[in-house]
């Protein structure tokens, strides 16, 4: 009997490490950034502002759901942006430059999940442009197109350029 118990533990212990994805390996914005924050108030300079960081995840974007989201990106985001919007209506642009064949998703500060695959500069690079952002926190996730290992990049946050 005991033998027989083990074996189906045994057996559930795999199926269950077989099984897909779950609701807790999704991107989650509500955890620390990988490679950093920083506020940005409206007429930032330098625009645009830009940091390094690595691209690419274990996560497959397109289990989103979400038009345009493709790539593999982490659970945590890869940075945030903590915006205070002015009185002008400047567009908020990101963009990522990447010797690698890069994606971009953004979790914007109304909950809304943004994806680009290779709208920037270059035939691989990501873009996103929110028209009219308001104030609040947007999480940034850059992913690598196919699965594998890390790439450099750097992610790029501007009103003046669309990149």
């Amino acid at each position: 009997m005991k033998l027989a118990s083990f074996a189906a533990a045994a057996a559930l212990a795999l199926c269950l490490a077989a099984a897909p994805a779950s609701a807790q390996d999704r991107p989650d914005p509500s955890l620390q950034p990988s490679y950093g924050a920083t506020d940005l108030v409206s007429g930032f300079e330098p625009d645009p502002f830009t940091t390094s960081l690595d691209a690419g995840g274990d996560y497959d974007a397109s289990q989103l759901g979400v038009s345009g989201c493709v790539g593999f990106i982490a659970r945590p985001p890869d940075y945030r942006i903590n915006w205070t919007a002015g009185r002008t209506k400047l567009p908020l642009v990101f963009s990522v430059e990447s010797d690698a064949d890069t994606t971009l998703v953004v979790n914007d500060a109304q909950g809304h999940w943004l994806c680009d695959d290779d709208s920037g500069n270059g035939a691989l690079n990501p873009s996103i442009t929110i028209a009219n952002p308001v104030s609040g926190q947007y999480d940034v996730w850059v992913g690598t197109f196919q699965s594998g290992p890390i790439q450099k990049a750097t992610l790029n946050v501007s009103e003046l350029y669309s990149q």
